[in-house]
């Protein structure tokens, strides 16, 4: 269907301008009528046809399938870490649409003699690679199983996979390999333009702001229905992942990003941040380890498993995740944060220097004579006060 449109809408809409404009806008009206009756035919045709039935009998479900619509997976060894898979269609597309789109615009920037940083592509890549790994691999094949999978997954989601897609700077590639429209209209390039300084934009990127949607989305979903919307419905599962991905995303591109965003802290405002969401991360991660009761226990003390920790057991594991494991993506945050401070400082130095050896140090000579005179007036001021 989408071939077909795209066939149709190249060959019929240049002809709007050409000759009897009239006769190919209705003739286009009509295919668009077409298609859309023909999709509502098969539409009602398959609501009114009873689903088939098979004449064997109906076998009985364990736990887990009628929970999951799955079978029980078998026991989470070691090998499945690289053999479990459980792909969803929708990321995997997603990670190989991103993968193309970047590598795209920086063949574009080859192609026009401008450079791109290796360093940046690789960290998109292997951040992209890490999100198709997540969502279709073993974690998401047993993440409904096992708390502390769950709980992996969801680290690596919120955190180390945005660390890696921001410091791939894809709205910067985009702008420049974007080419700007000179007549009037809006392209991609000006569509990105007018997101970055929306005052929409200007809200959830602001620093505080998005280190409060990051943290307090973790307690907000744990400790509300939220988390059973999420396990039940695949809708919820899917919001899931988009929710954490984007939360971690601006929270980590207003500390380390190089795209453009309307305001960002100071390096110690940004380091600040930093120590207060790590310490409320980790009060996270002690929180679900001190529960005494199991969370969503109907979905996870239900599943009938034979192997592994026990559900109480393998939801203090999953608290110990988000408080160990969850911390390390931010003490790497942190330590970049400082990096590019000091980076900063060295360029504000290297430019103060060119400076004074551009003007022969005059700015420091003019300062110089100014404490010269301040002195010099002290001086008069405190003789007439003597005499």
């Amino acid at each position: 269907m989408g071939g077909l449109g795209a066939w149709y809408r190249t060959r019929l809409i240049p002809k709007l301008d050409g000759e009897r404009p009239a006769r190919w806008f209705w003739m286009l009206v009509l295919c668009e009528v077409a298609l859309m009756g023909l999709a509502s035919g098969a539409a009602a045709a398959l609501a009114r046809t009873p689903p088939p039935t098979g004449e064997t009998a109906a076998v009985q479900q364990t736990p887990a399938q009628i929970l999951t619509d799955s079978p029980l997976p078998p026991e989470f060894t070691i090998d499945k870490w690289f053999t479990g898979w459980d792909v969803d269609i929708l990321w995997a597309m997603a990670g190989a649409l991103g993968v193309f789109f970047y590598l795209a615009g920086v063949w574009r920037l080859h192609r026009r003699g401008d450079r791109w940083p290796i360093h940046r592509t690789v960290f998109w890549v292997l951040g992209l690679l890490m999100l198709v790994w997540v969502t279709c691999g073993p974690l998401n094949l047993y993440q409904e199983y096992l708390f502390s999978v769950h709980m992996l997954g969801h680290m690596m989601l919120a955190m180390a996979i945005p660390m890696l897609l921001v410091s791939g700077a894809p709205i910067t590639l985009a702008l420049r390999a974007i080419d700007k429209r000179d007549d009037g209209t809006r392209g991609g390039r000006e569509w990105i333009m007018w997101a970055v300084h929306s005052p929409f934009s200007r809200i959830v990127t602001h620093p505080f702001v998005a280190a409060g949607i990051f943290i307090g989305s973790l307690w907000i979903f744990y400790f509300t229905d939220i988390v059973r919307w999420a396990m039940y419905e695949h809708l919820g599962h899917e919001w899931m992942i988009i929710h954490f991905l984007i939360s971690g995303y601006l929270f980590v591109m207003t500390l380390i990003g190089v795209d453009p965003i309307p305001y960002r802290l100071p390096y110690a405002g940004r380091l600040i941040t930093l120590i207060a969401v790590m310490a409320m991360h980790a009060f996270f991660g002690i929180a679900i380890m001190m529960q005494e009761g199991l969370m969503v226990a109907e979905w996870f003390g239900s599943m009938g498993r034979t192997w592994g920790p026990t559900p109480m057991e393998d939801q203090y594991t999953g608290g110990g995740i988000a408080w160990s494991i969850g911390e390390i993506p931010t003490l790497i945050l942190a330590i970049t944060v400082a990096i590019q401070w000091s980076r900063d400082d060295t360029k504000v130095q290297r430019r103060t220097d060119r400076n004074a050896d551009r003007t022969g140090e005059a700015e420091l000579e003019e300062y110089n004579a100014q404490l010269a005179a301040l002195a010099e007036r002290d001086r008069l001021q405190a003789e007439r006060a003597a005499r």
